[in-house]
């Protein structure tokens, strides 16, 4: 067998359908459109929309409070940090937010990193992050490093 022997198998590439070409293909004149109507016409885009009737997302209760000045933290745990360390991708003097996501751990900033407990860490670690939790915080100082809050 040779390179250019290689062939796709029967039916697995299909011509797309070609509207509007003729009466004698089949989906000629309307292009499959049926008769009249806004959606026959080009340009439409009906999203959402029920023939009149009081569409879906109005008709259901709306609820709660979404604060538009909320912060999104990128959120690491103490296991992913001891794990990074103890394969080599982070330095444990220097654990900031530029050597997290140069390590991978962290893909978008968003808001800042925000530091959280889940599992230990066993390193002296120095943390420089824009938030962490009192628990990952005294966990750190426990295991004899120091968490940085940067602004």
């Amino acid at each position: 067998m040779k390179l250019n022997e290689i062939k796709d198998n029967q039916g697995a590439r299909k011509d797309r359908k070609r509207v509007a070409r003729g009466i004698g293909s089949g989906s000629g004149k309307t292009a499959g459109r049926g008769q009249k109507g806004q959606k026959s016409r080009s340009g439409v885009a009906v999203r959402g929309f029920e023939g009149g009737q009081m569409p879906l997302y109005r008709r259901l209760p709306k609820r709660g409070f979404k604060n538009p000045f909320a912060k999104v933290f990128a959120v690491v745990n103490l296991d992913t940090i001891q794990k990074a360390i103890d394969a080599g991708k982070l330095n444990a003097e220097d654990v900031s937010v530029a050597s997290l996501q140069a390590a991978g751990i962290v893909s978008k900033a968003l808001d800042g990193v925000r530091l959280l407990a889940r599992g230990a860490v066993t390193s002296k670690v120095n943390v420089s992050v824009n938030s962490a939790s009192k628990a990952a915080v005294a966990a750190v100082e426990k295991a004899g490093g120091k968490v940085n809050i940067v602004a």
